[in-house]
């Protein structure tokens, strides 16, 4: 997997530097021999289950300017993003450039309307979560997006005072679902495998 986002990161030729933070030796091994940079291993307190990746990425970056390494821009790439494109990399770092937001992040839209959505309750019945829209038409709806859990460019200071990446700061740089599948259950790795070969690639 982290050999997919490295070699993506590598294609697009838009970073001086690939770096890992992780606080495992065996991920750290792969990276250094994919010729990525681990250049310091994370430390403890932002290797749970619960830390957020804006206190990862900043400390990634305190720890870059405390090497007098000049930086222009960050970007967070998660490696369980088997579909990131390099120029979805790309056309981000210009809306980054070109723009006043403080961040790009990788985003798609819902499939179906989020306002009518439903949940189980506890009897196995139904509740909407948003029962004043049963009878709103979906196309007359707004369209609802999500994070695509694929990158996050943003200006260096930004990662280090940021509270969140969702908000007025932040644009949106959006993909088509198609080419979206982030990785967290066995049945997530299995519709990757299928989109990957869909799409024409040879490491699924």
């Amino acid at each position: 997997m982290i050999a997919w986002a490295i070699d993506a990161v590598r294609t697009s030729a838009l970073f001086d530097h690939i770096i890992v933070s992780t606080d495992d030796p065996e991920i750290a091994s792969v990276a250094r021999g994919l010729d990525a940079e681990v250049p310091f291993m994370r430390p403890a307190e932002l290797s749970d289950d619960h830390t957020g990746t804006i206190p990862v990425i900043a400390h990634a970056v305190s720890w870059i300017e405390g090497q007098s390494r000049p930086i222009e821009a960050v970007c967070c790439i998660y490696p369980t993003a088997p579909l990131i494109a390099p120029d979805d990399l790309a056309e981000a770092l210009r809306l980054l450039g070109e723009g006043t937001h403080d961040f790009v992040v990788a985003a798609t839209d819902y499939a179906s309307p989020i306002f009518r959505a439903f949940r189980e309750t506890e009897d196995a019945g139904i509740e909407m979560f948003f029962p004043e829209h049963f009878e709103s038409r979906s196309q007359d709806l707004p369209r609802a997006l999500h994070d695509a859990a694929q990158f996050y460019w943003g200006r260096p200071d930004a990662w280090l005072t940021a509270t969140s990446l969702f908000g007025p700061g932040t644009a949106p740089l959006l993909i088509p679902r198609w080419r979206v599948q982030d990785i967290d259950t066995p049945e997530d790795w299995t519709r990757a495998e299928a989109l990957f070969r869909a799409l024409g690639g040879d490491k699924a």
